[in-house]
């Protein structure tokens, strides 16, 4: 019995100092991640806090920018997920308040945040869809800018984003693009921004932020927070345009279903015009039909 216990104890022995050197490797490998730094140019970006700007910013902030699915109706931030395994996920507050980066970003600041996803350390941000915002023309994101150092102040204070605990660092290790920075080839010439108009071009520009969930080739996204398959040969395959702009503005499907505006911000993106919203179905429907059945409706 004696060799017994000591065999076993020699065991689990083992297999805890297999766990001890398979988490100090872990924290190392993401620790570095975390840490990294980038060096970003200023952007020659011409920011005008006109009223023509702020208003153009504020409409892209409230439609496909989805701003405040993150950082909250008034923009001010709000923690998101607080969990000592996983870690803080924080959007912070956007304003000029106190605890807010409007008090210190500069502009150059805001656009590394905003299409770099790089915070003022150098830093990446984290689970920033700045992946996305890359394709923003610069007059856009220089109106989104304007539309927030246009904002109210507002006091709040914020703790950080901190991704300290076990399983954040393993959803670090596999999802490495939640550090977005590293995601992004910085020195990729971004695409010309189209003309606005009811145009397949121009509904492709306004439906940059559709991918987050939806998929890169908006086919849809399996399990939890995915997006269906918008593409014709998908869920909506059997819908009109009217159908498409109605679900949008009152988000309830053809068939009847209300759509959760936490899995789906339809109100968010009702707000576009009719025009807006057109040329973004004209976008789906030129799209490659891709079957996926096995996505729920």
């Amino acid at each position: 019995m004696s060799k017994t216990l000591e065999w076993i104890g020699k065991i689990v022995g083992s297999l805890l100092g297999l766990l001890l050197l398979a988490t100090a490797l872990l924290y190392l490998i993401t620790g570095a991640r975390l840490n990294k730094t980038y060096d970003i140019p200023d952007a020659q970006l011409s920011v005008t806090t006109d009223a023509a700007s702020v208003e153009r910013g504020q409409h892209l902030v409230a439609t496909m920018g989805l701003c405040r699915e993150c950082h909250g109706v008034d923009l001010a931030g709000q923690i998101l997920d607080d969990d000592p395994i996983v870690g803080r996920l924080v959007a912070p507050n956007l304003t000029s308040g106190r605890g807010g980066v409007g008090r210190t970003f500069s502009d150059a600041d805001f656009v590394r945040a905003i299409r770099h996803g790089i915070g003022q350390n150098g830093k990446s941000l984290i689970a920033m869809s700045s992946n996305y915002y890359y394709g923003l023309s610069d007059a856009d994101l220089a109106a989104i800018i304007a539309y927030l150092r246009s904002l109210p102040p507002v006091d709040k204070e914020l703790p950080p984003t901190w991704v300290g605990g076990p399983l954040g660092r393993v959803y670090l290790l596999i999802e490495p693009s939640l550090l977005v920075a590293g995601a992004i080839d910085h020195n990729a010439p971004r695409p010309p921004a189209p003309e606005p108009g009811v145009t397949v071009e121009y509904g492709q520009y306004l439906a940059l932020t559709c991918s987050v969930c939806h998929g890169d080739n908006l086919a849809g996204k399996p399990g939890e927070g995915g997006g269906l398959n918008l593409t014709p040969g998908g869920d909506l395959a059997g819908w009109t345009q009217q159908d498409f702009m109605r679900t949008l503005r009152t988000g309830v499907t053809p068939a009847g279903k209300e759509l959760n505006p936490e899995d789906m911000p339809w109100k968010s993106v009702g707000q576009m015009t009719d025009a807006e919203l057109t040329a973004i179905w004209l976008y789906l429907q030129s799209l490659p039909p891709v079957e996926t059945a096995d996505i729920p409706k």
